[in-house]
């Protein structure tokens, strides 16, 4: 099949090659209840020593840096609580994590999550991560921008290989809010 975006030498539809995703990943494709067809979510397989930006848009196309978007978790803190949400922007943009996320999450304080919980609790790949298969009760919060677009690379789960979605099965996903202002220019 041809992808949709960029310039991959072997693109499936995700379902067909379940076995090139992780655990949690490939689980979220098999149970897809989107009103997008699971058949829509391709795989693509990439060279991980390629995986930076400026070197990834030169081998599989210059278009894929307006049409990707990154996906990181991000730890609330109130009180002794702390609720972990993944944010999903373009990758041109960064996320607002002290203004838009936390206000969201009503946390009185918000970061990064470190690489070991990011990984941990995902059970993916740092380098890697997506929003598709999180743990269930986790927020996903989405910038507009993201679901827009006819199709989205993002991370498999795996520094090995990607995700083109259509930006509207981002809206789709569990605990998905699409959140204006949670990305911002880079």
């Amino acid at each position: 099949m041809r992808a949709p975006i960029g310039h991959f030498d072997h693109a499936f539809p995700a379902p067909d090659h379940l076995d090139e995703l992780v655990g949690p990943v490939a689980d979220a494709v098999r149970g897809w209840r989107g009103e997008t067809p699971a058949e829509r979510i391709v795989y693509v397989d990439t060279n991980p020593e390629w995986a930076d930006t400026a070197v990834f848009v030169e081998h599989y196309g210059k278009e894929l840096l307006d049409t990707s978007a990154n996906c990181v978790v991000v730890a609330g803190r109130r009180g002794s609580g702390t609720t972990l949400a993944a944010c999903v922007v373009p990758s041109t943009a960064r996320v607002d994590v002290n203004g838009a996320v936390r206000r969201q999450l009503g946390a009185r304080k918000a970061s990064f999550a470190s690489m070991d919980v990011a990984t941990g609790e995902t059970g993916m790949e740092y380098g890697g991560i997506t929003p598709v298969g999180l743990p269930g009760d986790w927020p996903v919060l989405v910038d507009p921008a993201v679901v827009r677009l006819p199709y989205v690379l993002v991370g498999s789960g795996r520094r090995r290989g990607k995700l083109l979605v259509p930006g509207g099965a981002f809206a789709e996903l569990p605990n998905a809010v699409v959140l204006e202002g949670l990305g911002v220019a880079g």
